[in-house]
């Protein structure tokens, strides 16, 4: 079997002049990056009358989904029985491809392309977002430097740096150490990019004016009187702008096929909100029939922070939701060891999908319809996919299909697309129903964010959290949604308590308050916004020999 990055290297690319004229994209209009990359000007986006699919799956193991594969799986179908379709897709963040993932492009024939240059720096976009971080960090110690003889000093300071690579080491740090030169000595730390309010704000904004208003309401830190301070206090929200002027175009790319694909943006669904930018939706249904894109992780996370977060604040709806299951998956959730999950195991199976149930049910309390996506591997048995099919057609009265689009392309996603433009036909998803009401207190929305999609028994806030939670409904941010974040690998905040787990108390341990993408993050558990590295990094095998990259899959 050819690796992912074989198949890329022996695909023959179309000009990206030709790839946007599939979406109706004139060559004038766009911004090259070599020949096989564009930035899309936003004033390209009009009024969006495609169809939009959103891509989910069942709780994320370490043994992969392959949620991103199916997305690019089914647009490749569409294209395949005549229909315009556009995938949307985040940005791989460095940190999990030289972590653990080694690439987040798809695989085998169902990839977007040039992988290589997507999975690494791409067109810098995150690092206009790591740098305009950066800076306002920089530009908050020069600040408090310079005017500490005047008396000014901030009571707390809440802006932490980023970096795009997973370095536990930087998690908590002190600056300013040594002579007075060296700024004010002071507590500090690192989140990794994708966890950046900057990144979110990137996704969430509409619009280059609606950008730098977020970036102006950026909540810094608290005076020693209580107010707070923002980046406008501080007087550099123009040359954050300046850095992100570009970054905040959408990226045209292609995939396996030729076809288009809007690669934009990237926060984590475990830490942040984790869509694409809201801009690159927006542009993919400006130019098509039928729009997929992805949230990311289980659609505890993803899906609904995609309905409670970005479809309650932009009016996007989609017209159908495609959940992403496995057999591998489901076993582990059925209490199989990892190291056993590709042998046959019946009971484990059965036993797992009570996951797949729980996300179903949930799904449809949004208003969703559902069509379950199964993608099988090399040792799944025919009994095993019988009794996948049983389950979801006969138990649930879902539609289910077995994705190939990874050995097989757009060919193989054909009956996956057949099945999901009927669905949209004849049976479209009803109004969103969100989880909570703009009108609920903060600690409300969490509470039912946990018990209605979680199953939490209920939810315990440390003290830190609770005053937080305060300030910002003081400070007229109780309307926000909320963005919790938890382990992608239960339902609870545990990562180790598989399946369908209920009962359980969430423990909510702090609170951030971005006032500048208007949300409130909420940290469950023992969840680091700065993840680590495993004990043996995917960085140890990737390397460039004889002119090619390896290891990127």
């Amino acid at each position: 079997m050819k690796t992912d990055i074989q198949i890329a290297n022996e695909t023959k690319l179309e000009r990206i002049d030709n790839v946007a004229a599939q979406m109706g994209i004139p060559t004038d209009e766009l911004e090259h990056y070599g020949k096989y990359i564009a930035k899309l000007p936003l004033h390209l986006i009009g009024e969006q009358k495609g169809k939009l699919i959103l891509v989910t799956a069942i709780t994320a193991t370490k043994a992969g989904i392959g949620k991103t594969t199916v997305s690019i799986g089914l647009a490749l179908g569409l294209n395949k029985i005549g229909k315009r379709a556009v995938v949307a897709l985040r940005e791989p963040s460095l940190g999990p491809c030289f972590g653990v993932k080694g690439g987040a492009a798809g695989g085998g024939y169902a990839q977007v392309l040039p992988m290589d240059k997507i999975n690494l720096h791409f067109t810098g976009d995150f690092h206009a977002i790591t740098s305009a971080h950066n800076m306002i960090s920089a530009m908050l110690d020069n600040y408090l430097y310079q005017h500490a003889k005047d008396g000014f000093g901030l009571k707390e300071i809440l802006w932490r740096r980023v970096l795009d690579v997973n370095d536990r080491s930087l998690r908590s740090i002190v600056t300013g150490l040594g002579p007075s030169t060296n700024g004010l000595t002071q507590q500090s730390g690192f989140d990794i990019t994708p966890a950046s309010e900057l990144m979110a704000i990137l996704c969430l904004a509409s619009d280059e004016a609606d950008l730098r208003r977020r970036i102006e309401n950026i909540l810094l830190g608290y005076t020693y009187a209580g107010e707070p301070f923002t980046v406008k206090d501080l007087g550099v929200a123009g040359s954050v702008v300046v850095l992100l002027k570009d970054a905040i175009k959408p990226n045209l790319v292609q995939t396996t096929e030729n076809s288009p694909a809007v690669v934009h943006g990237g926060p984590f669904a475990n830490i942040a909100h984790g869509c694409n930018s809201l801009l690159a939706t927006k542009m993919a249904l400006s130019h098509s029939e039928y729009t997929v894109t992805e949230a990311g992780f289980g659609a505890d996370l993803g899906a609904e922070k995609f309905y409670d977060i970005l479809c309650r604040k932009s009016g996007l709806k989609p017209d159908a939701t495609v959940i992403v299951a496995t057999a591998q998956g489901l076993k582990m959730h059925g209490g199989v060891a990892l190291d056993k999950i590709k042998e046959p195991d019946m009971e484990g199976l059965r036993n797992g999908l009570a996951n797949l149930d729980r996300h179903v049910e949930n799904l449809r309390s949004f208003g969703q319809s559902v069509i379950v996506v199964f993608n099988r591997f090399a040792t799944d048995t025919d009994d095993e996919m019988a009794l996948l099919r049983s389950h979801c057609e006969q138990q649930l009265g879902l539609p289910f299909v077995i994705n190939n689009a990874f050995a097989l392309g757009g060919e193989g996603a054909v009956e996956m697309a057949n099945i999901v433009v009927d669905t949209i036909e004849k049976n479209p998803s009803k109004a969103l129903q969100f989880a909570y009401e703009d009108t609920d207190d903060i600690c409300t929305k969490i509470e039912k964010v946990a018990k209605k999609i979680y199953r939490a028994a209920g939810v315990s806030f440390a003290k830190p959290a609770l005053d937080r939670i305060k300030l910002a409904e003081k400070q007229g941010m109780a309307a926000f949604p909320v963005c919790i974040a938890k382990t992608q690998f239960s339902f609870s905040g545990d990562e180790k308590q598989y399946g369908a787990v209920s009962g359980f108390d969430l423990h909510i341990r702090d609170v951030v308050l971005n006032a500048g993408s208007e949300m409130i993050v909420a940290i469950a558990g023992n969840i680091m916004r700065m993840p680590g590295l495993p004990k043996e990094p995917q960085a140890n095998h990737i390397d460039y020999v004889n002119g090619e990259i390896i290891g990127l899959s």
